[in-house]
């Protein structure tokens, strides 16, 4: 398939028809993605403040057949968000499209654009004493529309799901311009095929999410949080099932972390205090949610004394203060900014079946030993909750990646067939986007994919909507390039 670059002439075609303002030049911020893995590349930047105009952008662009890159807030974590090659892209930035359009909290329900930043929707709900509960380290820049395309985790899903489960209606523009008014509140619509959840996790390659109405929940009137230290992920587990039957659906979040991401911290950001003075081999953070009358440090006290009666947890710190849950939170959540600082050989976002982790960190840390000469490093770290681990491979200590760039496809291949073997996914909540096309083609399931394609072709029979994302795109006679 032939591209038509989004080049002046395609720029002045447009501009008759768009108020100034709309097209702007492209700053470099715009081509880049947190790993540096890729450096894109953009004929024009548009930045529509209107669903009607991201539909004239589109319509334009499917009839000159110029791709198109929908831009949330740049935090994609598998490139996504940038076309290194091919034909250069009309990027399409949803940044002015910031409306909250409605609260309804009676309903717990919020209507926003898809350009509104995660962090202004969970203001906005909490004004109205509601919860939006999607929660990440990069919600101050990450904008609903590219949570709900990549169909966003984070801490809290154990309790409230992933970004899909939050959502309950879209308004979206199809390749072909059209506009999709899905935005229902109702939370039964039994009426055929379920569109929401098709374009929710698409990353952009079947049309733009502009708007969505999201589901709010009550403020729990107590938040209790916790440090423990655990013998081994298994006692990890124990202790998560042991929580639950204790305290019921009140478990937010429940964080597995390895002495290795809590050393990093130490020497990379030192002013961050952590809880122990020796960094326990595995540790764990609960976080609770509680509703009036209950007591959250009485709460994880019983907790404790519970686990440490069955052999599940050896010490423990529990937040007497909103300061200090915040300081325990910040451990976690500063984890992956150390790992940046350390530079990994490769990163992976898997799941595998809750009980099958152990085995899983087990069988993978002999591996990459064995393959590195026992001298790479491993941090292990994530949601233990829904079976989502962040399993990073780092250099030795006197080394850096570039050292190790001859192995980097070897160990990506190591873990994501290990994670096959044991029925788990290569790609747990940072989506496919093009680091991970090819991990797509070579271990998705021949059928899913195949109707992926045959998706793709029914809704952008042009190719237009991020070519080369999720499913490789054919550009100019042949196949873009996929990272490896």
């Amino acid at each position: 398939m032939r591209y038509t670059p989004a080049d002046p002439a395609f720029a002045a075609s447009l501009s008759a028809d768009l108020p100034e303002g709309v097209l702007a030049p492209c700053e470099p911020r715009y081509l880049e993605e947190p790993r540096g893995r890729y450096q894109g590349q953009a004929g024009i930047l548009a930045k529509p403040s209107n669903t009607e105009q991201v539909a004239m952008l589109l319509r334009a662009a499917n009839a000159a057949r110029v791709p198109v890159v929908p831009y949330g807030g740049g935090t994609g974590l598998v490139g996504g968000q940038v076309k290194p090659d091919g034909a250069a892209p009309l990027l399409l930035s949803l940044e002015r499209m910031t409306k909250i359009r409605a609260v309804y909290p009676e309903e717990n329900v919020i209507l926003a654009e898809a350009g509104a930043i995660l962090a202004d929707v969970q203001a906005a709900a909490l004004a109205q004493d509601r919860l939006f509960p999607l929660s990440l380290a990069a919600e101050g820049t990450a904008r609903i529309g590219g949570n709900l395309a990549t169909n966003a985790g984070g801490v809290n899903v154990l309790r409230y799901g992933n970004a899909r489960e939050l959502c309950l209606g879209l308004e979206a523009v199809l390749p072909s311009g059209e506009i999709w008014n899905g935005l229902t509140r109702l939370r039964k619509d039994n009426t055929g095929y379920d569109l929401r959840n098709l374009l929710i996790g698409s990353e952009g390659s079947l049309g733009v999410i502009t708007a969505a109405a999201l589901k709010l929940s009550p403020v729990p009137a107590q938040q209790g949080v916790a440090h423990f230290v655990v013998p081994s992920p298994e006692a990890a587990i124990a202790l998560l099932a042991l929580a639950r039957d204790q305290l019921g659906e009140v478990v937010s979040a429940f964080e597995l972390m390895h002495r290795q991401g809590l050393e990093f911290l130490a020497r990379h950001l030192p002013q961050l205090r952590q809880p122990f003075a020796t960094a326990p081999e595995w540790s764990v953070l609960i976080d609770l949610g509680l509703s009036r009358g209950q007591d959250p440090v009485q709460a994880l006290s019983d907790l404790f004394e519970a686990a440490l009666e069955a052999g599940l947890a050896e010490d423990g710190v529990i937040a007497q203060s909103k300061a200090q849950a915040e300081a325990l939170w910040a451990v976690r959540e500063q984890i992956p900014e150390a790992n940046r600082l350390v530079g990994s050989i490769s990163s992976h976002d898997i799941s595998v079946p809750i009980s099958a982790i152990p085995e899983f960190i087990r069988r993978g840390g002999a591996a990459i030993a064995a393959l590195g000469e026992g001298d790479m490093r491993v941090n292990c770290f994530g949601h233990l909750g829904d079976g989502n681990l962040h399993y990073n491979v780092f250099p030795a200590e006197a080394k850096s990646r570039g050292d190790y760039e001859g192995l980097r496809e070897a160990v990506k291949t190591l873990v994501h067939e290990l994670v096959l073997e044991m029925g788990g996914s290569f790609s747990a909540e940072h989506g496919v986007g093009r680091m991970k096309v090819a991990d797509l083609q070579r271990y998705g399931d021949p059928v899913k994919v195949a109707m992926m394609r045959g998706i793709k072709q029914a809704l952008d029979p042009r190719g237009i909507m991020n070519p080369g994302a999720v499913l490789p795109a054919q550009e100019d006679g042949g196949l873009s390039k996929a990272s490896k």
